[in-house]
């Protein structure tokens, strides 16, 4: 028995050299494609029944329809079929032989836009998803389709029987030209797949409704295609428009805007109060290099921060808080009712992309998170959003992020660096608007100390004053009166304190993670160090030079790692301050700056330290503590300006009683808002969209701790400014 060699040809036709040597018995050998390809890629590209209808509806979008039917009706014998009409532009004879019978064809990727008049629209379908779909749903297709000034052609398809078949070249279907009734005004297609696979109850009609009314953008202002949805068990008279309700459209909070070719965002933030007149607007800006330093909780090894490439895109937010008073607000004024509020926002729910218009993600229930939200939560406790109660809407197009694609089973978006940059950018955008959501959620709260909330609650001065009252002859109205003050200011502060607790656990969970931190660092420094101690002893470290070059700098690579454990320690420990109690000022400054030299230097940071010699009675820990977080909250803000004007200026100067410097921090960044200004050493204050707005809370708390105190400064033009005081060493 002999044996053949085998080789496939590639596009010059011609055979390797080496290969025409091996043996002078080459075959060439066709591929085949069995037609149960239909059934695998449809389980494998069409990975959800709902997806799988969308795709058919989005195929006569592609054929410029104004209007798509879908509709579930039964058969003669009671069984459930699916109907999906449209007044495109059909398919002629010819389109059905060239274009429709054959697999994966390039037509759509040839021809990217559809023209109608004066009107076009980028084609959605690249795959030839429809097909397979059809496939999928059914083990029967019925097709009728008619081309404007052409025969209406029927064709018909058992995909079981075209499964039968070995090859593809065996297959076929039956196709007829109408004469005897015409469904069609002038053009437009018409499919019903029968003996369908699923049974199509409650819940999953339920879905399918959702994503009817999820394929279009809504923040596309055109009447030019709509879908029309007949649920199963429904007569003709019940079909209805999708729709959804007013008060999606009228968010309580809502963040929108612009990202341009270099990952700049600017957009408006809005606060809507339904139960009161008065909103708020503010600006919102942020740029690529501020994103992409920012956000410590994801790898960007592989991604630029000098330039981006996902391309320019549009984006808008909405948000709501659901609890009980906040939905029966929402009842009341737009006259819903309270558990249809969860629903329609449910229908909506995450962060939708939108490419020319048409929905690419998210397609299923299990992708609505695609933008990991819901995980990110568990990072921050409090404040940051849910899927479950925002609704975004995100604008591509096919020309301006050719690299942003959804993956073939359209639950993800593929792995590329467009995307990740495409996903930074969506997490700072979210990032900044619960930022600005915060603001307007526990503004009032947050800006009355904590002692001035006790003394609301005062028993004596509340008995004082009534007692006064009575004594001058008020009558039992305005007695009442005042009590029923007096019990709105307990309810208040209640839940003012309530709030506020919120903010302070997250110091507490802070001080749990540097105690770990801490433990850690040390325990593996301790053995890395030992290491190095033995090997320092021996004839190899002295004879070797690059065994002596490495150990050098594992042990600068350990003080550094101490030195960041020093940081952590004053969250984790009261007593760790008194240890010592003794610093060079200016030797802190500039150790501190080293330490932050690998994020300072490329962001073109000019740092100004005095030369002087200032010797505080400060802990060296808590000392880089202050200064660490300083320097990273101007680190932050000078991304905002020119590289050739960004500077960070300490000052240290004496006071004259000689007990205390007096330590000045300055830069030429963007400064602080005048509204903000006696906010921001609270707890939970933040305009950074990772930030957890604890930093200058802790600044403030160590200051403290030294008798000093810490203030800004507002100034209009000349940066962030911030003052404190340390007590000299005696």
């Amino acid at each position: 028995m002999s044996t053949s060699n085998i080789a496939l040809k590639g596009n010059t036709g011609q055979f390797a050299p080496e290969l025409q040597l091996a043996s002078m018995n080459q075959e060439i050998l066709p591929f085949h494609i069995h037609p149960r390809v239909f059934a695998a890629l449809g389980a494998d590209l069409v990975t959800d029944d709902v997806v799988a209808v969308v795709e058919l509806v989005k195929n006569s979008y592609d054929a410029f329809a104004q209007n798509v039917w879908v509709r579930f009706t039964k058969d003669l014998n009671g069984n459930l079929e699916l109907e999906i009409e449209d007044d495109g532009y059909g398919m002629s004879r010819e389109s059905i032989e060239s274009s429709w019978l054959v697999v994966a064809t390039p037509l759509k990727l040839q021809n990217p836009n559809v023209k109608k008049g004066n009107k076009s629209r980028r084609v959605v379908g690249e795959k030839g998803l429809g097909r397979l779909s059809a496939a999928r749903l059914g083990t029967k297709l019925l097709m009728q389709t008619q081309a404007d000034k052409n025969p209406c052609w029927e064709v018909m398809v058992d995909w079981e029987r075209l499964f039968q078949h070995n090859q593809m070249e065996d297959c076929s279907l039956e196709i007829r030209e109408v004469t005897d009734k015409f469904r069609f005004m002038k053009s437009g297609t018409y499919i019903k797949i029968s003996n369908l696979k699923s049974t199509w109850k409650d819940k999953q009609i339920v879905n399918l409704e959702d994503g009817l009314k999820r394929i279009i953008n809504p923040l596309f202002k055109s009447d030019d295609f709509k879908i029309h949805f007949l649920k199963p068990d429904s007569t003709e008279l019940e079909k209805i428009e999708i729709t959804s309700h007013d008060f999606l459209a009228n968010p309580k909070y809502k963040i929108y805007g612009e990202s341009d070719k270099f990952g700049n965002v600017e957009g408006k933030y809005k606060y809507s109060p339904i139960d009161r007149n008065k909103g708020r607007e503010s600006e919102i800006r942020l740029n690529w290099e501020q994103i992409f330093s920012s956000n410590q909780e994801s790898d960007k090894d592989h991604l630029s921060q000098d330039s981006i490439q996902c391309g320019p895109f549009s984006f808008e937010v909405r948000a709501w808080d659901l609890q009980a008073e906040d939905t029966k607000e929402i009842s009341i004024k737009y006259e819903v009712r309270k558990n249809e509020i969860r629903k329609s926002i449910s229908a909506f729910k995450g962060i939708s992309v939108y490419r020319d218009n048409i929905l690419i993600l998210p397609k299923t229930e299990n992708s609505r998170d695609w933008l990991g939200l819901d995980a990110r939560r568990i990072s921050k406790v409090g404040t940051r959003l849910s899927t479950s109660q925002i609704v975004g809407y995100v604008s591509i197009s096919s020309e301006n992020n050719p690299g942003i694609k959804d993956t073939s089973d359209r639950e993800r978006l593929a792995d590329c660096i467009e995307v990740e940059e495409f996903r930074e950018i969506l997490c700072a955008i979210v990032g900044q608007f619960e930022v600005e959501r915060d603001q307007d959620r526990f503004k009032r709260e947050i800006e009355k100390p904590m002692k001035v909330l006790f003394s609301q609650i005062d028993s004596q001065d509340i008995f004082t004053n009534i007692n006064s009252k009575l004594k001058d002859g008020a009558d039992s109205s305005e007695v009442i009166h005042l009590i029923n003050q007096v019990k709105n200011s307990l309810t208040e502060t209640r839940k003012t304190i309530q709030s506020r607790f919120v903010y302070y656990s997250r110091l507490a969970t802070i001080g749990t993670i540097a105690l770990y931190l801490i433990h850690e660092i040390r325990n593996k420094t301790f053995v890395v160090g030992g290491l190095i101690r033995i090997l320092e002893g021996t004839d190899i470290y002295l004879n070797d030079t690059d065994i002596k070059k490495a150990c050098i700098g594992a042990k600068e690579s350990i003080r550094s790692l101490e030195r960041l454990a020093d940081t952590f320690a004053p969250l984790a420990s009261r007593n760790f301050r008194r240890r010592t109690r003794k610093s060079v000022l200016e030797e802190r400054i500039k150790n501190c700056i080293e330490l932050k030299q690998i994020s300072i230097e490329p962001k073109h940071i000019v740092c100004v330290v005095p030369d002087s010699i200032t010797m505080v009675a400060v802990d060296p820990g808590e000392l880089d503590t202050i200064i660490l977080n300083l320097i990273t909250n101007s680190e932050y803000w000078l991304s905002q300006i020119p590289k050739t004007q960004r500077k960070l200026i300490f000052a240290c100067e004496i006071q004259t009683s000689r007990e205390f410097v007096r330590v000045t921090v300055s830069d030429t960044g963007p400064g602080i808002k005048r509204e903000d200004i006696d906010k921001v050493f609270l707890p939970g204050v933040t305009r950074k969209p990772n930030g957890f707005g604890m930093g200058l809370t802790v600044v403030s708390e160590l200051v403290s701790i030294y008798d000093g105190n810490i203030h800004t400064i507002y100034t209009k033009e000349n940066g962030a400014v911030f003052v404190f005081d340390l007590p000299l060493l005696k």
